[in-house]
């Protein structure tokens, strides 16, 4: 697939309707429910809120891991071959779970199934997203001048899907734990035959190198680092990762004793910052069409600095809620800058590794953010969340900086 011919109007929107964003929509809900709802299903099949956490921990860790072997692959086969492969095989793996559960809905056969699939789905879902995202970025270079356009769909699409997504896999596992996984074992198989209308996402006749040190994170890590535009923002992204991580993680402590709400309104506030990103994706889309990416991108580090450490020290619930989704508002701003400027950056044929690297960056600081929560006492976590707040606008400040000048952030 990944030698056949682009689509004449690939960059027209009916055809990256087809094309790109149908099957990026399957692909994304298919994401959000196995991610959020396995977890879920793991607890209603075994009771336990260890083996819950495992499962969580069996999703992700294998996803990590993988994240090297994914962008060397995508890189070497093309993204709409491993699109197509990794979404057919987690709808078999998926159907094949269906029916254990459905035959066995308790007891040993039951728990190593939930857990087996926890691992698959996470390792295949890797694959699917950085395939995904290798498609979105070509269809990016072809739309040229309009890249930030396609890069703001797939940002809302994911958005949306993170917003329904758990939501749908909780209504699902009422009915049951088969229904839920054939669901989203249908949503696989969806994506998986969209993939088949995905154009080409490499130079036609590029060559690849085969070895790992060519195409593998090293790759993406050296990639980064011979494009200051790109490194830049990586950089500051990163320092702003570890301050929305800590809201995260201390979010429930925040909410729940600070606030004295319940576990629910928790929830509420990163729906709310879901929706004002959602918001946000689109007011940007149209912004950088008369503004540019870099007056865009500057105005949201500075609004995202403003709310983290606004949030940090508000007084209620509702300042808190509406703060963290400001945050989130601009963060997502600026990420529609940060997709653009891979599209526009990258090397088509070394796109896979350096988006696995890039990905892998800036999710390092949310577990450093869990280990900032473990270790700092309640009454001090609004002191750490500050700091990590100063931080977070330090390194946007100097990240625009220094990409003030850049011809790359101009459109």
């Amino acid at each position: 697939m990944s030698a056949a011919v682009t689509p004449r109007h690939a960059c027209h929107p009916a055809g990256l309707m087809r094309s790109i964003y149908l099957p990026r929509t399957a692909d994304a809900l298919a994401f959000a429910m196995s991610t959020y709802g396995i977890p879920l299903l793991v607890l209603a099949t075994t009771r336990s809120a260890a083996l819950t956490g495992a499962a969580f921990a069996l999703e992700w860790i294998p996803r990590l891991a993988a994240f090297g072997w994914a962008g060397s692959i995508v890189d070497r086969c093309g993204a709409s071959a491993v699109f197509f492969r990794a979404s057919l095989g987690r709808a078999l793996a998926l159907a094949a779970g269906a029916v254990l559960l459905h035959l066995h809905p308790s007891g040993t056969v039951a728990t190593a199934t939930v857990m087996v699939l926890a691992a698959t789905t996470g390792v295949l879902t890797e694959f699917s997203y950085i395939a995904a995202e290798t498609a979105g970025a070509a269809a990016g270079r072809r739309a040229g001048t309009r890249a930030h356009r396609v890069q703001a769909v797939l940002l809302g699409i994911d958005q949306t899907a993170t917003m329904t997504g758990p939501a749908l896999a909780g209504l699902l596992l009422l009915a049951g734990p088969s229904q839920m996984l054939a669901v989203i074992t249908v949503l696989s198989l969806l994506a998986a035959l969209l993939a088949l209308r995905t154009p080409p996402s490499t130079v036609a006749g590029a060559h690849v190198p085969k070895d790992a040190k060519s195409a593998g994170l090293i790759t993406g890590w050296l990639t980064i680092r011979s494009l200051p535009a790109l490194g830049w923002l990586v950089t500051g992204l990163t320092l702003s990762n570890l301050a929305i991580g800590l809201l995260q993680a201390a979010g429930p402590v925040i909410v729940v004793e600070y606030f004295g709400q319940s576990t629910t309104a928790v929830g509420l506030v990163w729906s709310a910052a879901a929706a004002a990103t959602l918001l946000a994706v689109t007011i940007c889309r149209f912004a950088i069409d008369r503004l540019g990416l870099w007056p865009v991108g500057a105005a949201c580090a500075a609004l995202a600095s403003l709310a983290c450490l606004a949030a940090a020290q508000a007084p209620n619930y509702l300042s808190y809620l509406v703060l963290v989704a400001v945050l989130m508002a601009a963060e997502g701003g600026m990420t529609v800058v940060l997709r653009t400027l891979r599209s526009r950056l990258i090397p088509p044929e070394q796109f896979g590794s350096t988006l696995s690297a890039t990905i892998l960056i800036l999710l390092l600081p949310f577990p450093v953010a869990g280990v900032l929560t473990a270790l700092t006492p309640p009454d001090a976590l609004g002191h750490v969340i500050a700091a990590c707040a100063a931080l977070q606008a330090l390194g946007l400040f100097c990240a625009f900086h220094r990409l003030r000048t850049d011809p790359a952030l101009r459109t």
